[in-house]
């Protein structure tokens, strides 16, 4: 079993930054964030092996996201820059062990209970 809790979410203008944390009690083979706008499916938009540091992120945010890890407190970032108004969105944390679905929500079995990024133009 993992719990993950999710923290650093707010409200900031277009073009700033934010970081996301996710504190989680042990650290699995893969851990990602999704997000989930209103209206809208949840979607991927970073993935780590954590084992090898190995990332991978979707072009809606190539370059303006970054997912990393610190191994030594269990805790994944997420750094978000020159955000937009379309980054509005609950944002979750998720991790799993087999990894073998890449980054799509059925690949992972725990889940933070999300926090909210609002960007505003």
């Amino acid at each position: 079993q993992v719990q993950l809790v999710e923290s650093g979410g707010g409200s900031v203008q277009a073009g700033g930054s934010l970081r996301l944390s996710c504190a989680a009690s042990i650290t699995p083979n893969c851990m990602a964030w999704f997000r989930q706008a209103a209206g809208k499916e949840r979607e991927g938009v970073a993935f780590i092996y954590t084992g090898r540091a190995i990332t991978y992120y979707p072009d809606s945010v190539k370059g303006r996201f970054t997912i990393s890890l610190n191994d030594a407190e269990n805790t994944l970032y997420l750094q978000m820059n020159s955000l937009k108004p379309d980054d509005t969105a609950m944002y979750y944390c998720a991790a799993d062990f087999r990894c073998v679905s890449g980054l799509v929500p059925k690949g992972f079995v725990y889940w933070g209970q999300g926090t909210q990024v609002t960007i505003s133009s």
